[in-house]
């Protein structure tokens, strides 16, 4: 049966101390897939070069996986964008959430976190989340979007990818045209009594949702 509208895990080679299961399809790729197999957890789909495996485990993913798509190491894209694009050529309209985004390569993690810097992937900004038991990470593109609370979490933080002024209101610190000043990221910042609006000129702003280590 098709799923129209499917919630999808996607799992990568970051820390993996933490996710959630509530999903209804999983793709593990290259090494995390091992990790999915671990937990007991379907392998739908499986994508990677699988550099990072050996013969016999490879052997052991694409006899596990529902379907399994290998790659050459030489390749313009990272295996976490080739996957999320094998994911919505699938399920356009599928939701995305990414475990193992953070705690490994720093290579690694700041690709994960401008994934959407990608032309094929921008469409699908909104489809795609990062998470793990720190942090959220959302992406909007530009127009104004109102921002609701994600439970748990203590801090908004906002990395604009794009030029002119971003504007932040009904936070606890606002940033409007009459106290604007350039910053790369506006972090450490807190939801009040209500939802955040933030408006977008242009290009994308990442929004980080986040609490300190318990």
């Amino acid at each position: 049966m098709m799923l129209l509208m499917p919630k999808i895990a996607l799992f990568v080679g970051g820390e993996l101390e933490w996710f959630t299961t509530d999903f209804d399809y999983f793709v593990g790729v290259d090494r995390a897939c091992l990790r999915l197999l671990e937990l007991g957890l379907p392998l739908n789909l499986a994508v990677g070069d699988f550099d990072s495996v050996s013969r016999s485990e490879l052997e052991m993913i694409q006899s596990a996986a529902k379907e399994c798509r290998i790659a050459p190491a030489e390749k313009d894209d990272t295996d976490t964008e080739l996957a999320l694009k094998i994911v919505f050529q699938l399920y356009p309209e599928a939701e995305v959430t990414i475990f193992g985004a953070f705690g490994g390569r720093i290579d690694h993690m700041l690709s994960n976190l401008f994934l959407v810097s990608d032309p094929e992937l921008a469409p699908f900004m909104r489809h795609i989340c990062l998470q793990d038991k720190q942090n959220k990470i959302t992406y909007y593109p530009e127009g104004s979007h109102n921002l609701l609370p994600e439970p748990g979490m203590t801090y908004v933080s906002f990395l604009h990818e794009g030029d002119g002024e971003l504007t932040i209101l009904g936070a606890k610190y606002e940033l409007t045209s009459m106290n604007y000043f350039q910053k790369k990221i506006y972090s450490s910042n807190e939801f009040v009594d209500g939802p955040i609006q933030v408006i977008v000129p242009n290009g994308y702003v990442i929004v980080i949702q986040t609490k300190d280590r318990s």
